[in-house]
């Protein structure tokens, strides 16, 4: 893996790391101090989603990282097919032009994709986990385990507003939200990386089947890590950040009042903060 620090322009400066396969990873840099990668959830990229008001308020005290995972934004489609390994290598290669080792927060799909390349010893020094969307008990119905492929089948016919419909019904989202977001600029957005929602959901329906989480599933996790739940999220998600906690060697739960799956930079970020400089 290389990166390319060339910058492109623009109101923020953006460079490029290269995955092992030859995808072109977009990143940028903001602030100062340690390394701090942020590794968004479905839909999201450095232009849509949380990365860059955490970035704002995370800037005094670390470096941190956005990037537009494969597909997205300004980032490669991908050079070879589709594997949850490669988002391991993408979020490796913006790690290894970060200094070669980082602290790594990780929202929603993004807290499993962060495991997931801790447990492949990706160099992740400090974990922040928020609601890992995981089904691990009888307070949700599980996914149906062919919905990364019914997705996949929607976009492939080039219906990307119903495959984008059919994740935000799937994971609880209003019908009338849905509606209204439809008519706002962000729907484009949404479905312009409606491709990607497979790629979110391989990454979590093996574990959103009503079953505990398995022994030793993040067993070569030893990074200390802060597991967050939102006090306004459902109970099956609390549940599930419980169960994620429990089988990490070196974790903590923290609920935030008031909060909910969306992460919100005001309340969140000083709690990433306090963990991350915790010695």
């Amino acid at each position: 893996m290389s990166h390319d620090t060339t910058p492109t322009g623009g109101s923020m400066s953006t460079q490029y790391a290269v995955s092992a396969d030859g995808t072109r990873i977009a990143y940028e840099a903001t602030g100062s101090g340690p390394a701090l990668v942020l590794v968004d959830g479905a839909l999201c990229q450095r232009s849509l989603g949380p990365s860059r008001p955490l970035a704002e308020k995370l800037a005094s005290q670390f470096t941190v990282y956005a990037y537009d995972r494969r597909g997205r934004g300004a980032s490669g489609a991908g050079e070879t097919p589709y594997h949850p390994d490669r988002e391991v290598e993408d979020l490796a290669a913006v790690i290894e032009a970060a200094g070669g080792h980082a602290h790594a927060f990780g929202a929603s799909s993004g807290a499993v994709l962060a495991l997931r390349a801790a447990q492949a010893g990706v160099p992740i020094d400090r974990l922040v986990l928020y609601e890992a969307p995981y089904i691990v008990d009888d307070s949700h119905a599980p996914n149906d385990p062919a919905l990364p492929a019914r997705i996949q089948a929607l976009v492939d016919e080039d219906r990307r507003g119903d495959a984008v419909r059919l994740f935000m019904r799937t994971v609880g989202a209003p019908g009338i939200m849905v509606s209204v977001m439809r008519l706002m600029p962000v729907w484009k957005k949404m479905t312009g990386v409606a491709h990607t929602l497979p790629y979110d959901l391989q990454l979590v329906i093996e574990h959103q089947q009503g079953r505990p989480l398995p022994d030793g599933l993040y067993d070569a996790v030893t990074a200390p890590t802060l597991v967050i739940a939102g006090g306004k999220s459902p109970q099956y998600m609390k549940n599930a950040e419980a169960a994620v906690a429990a089988v990490l060697a070196d974790a903590r739960l923290e609920t935030l009042d008031g909060q909910t799956h969306m992460v919100k930079a005001r309340v969140t970020a000083p709690v990433v903060a306090a963990h991350l400089t915790d010695a």
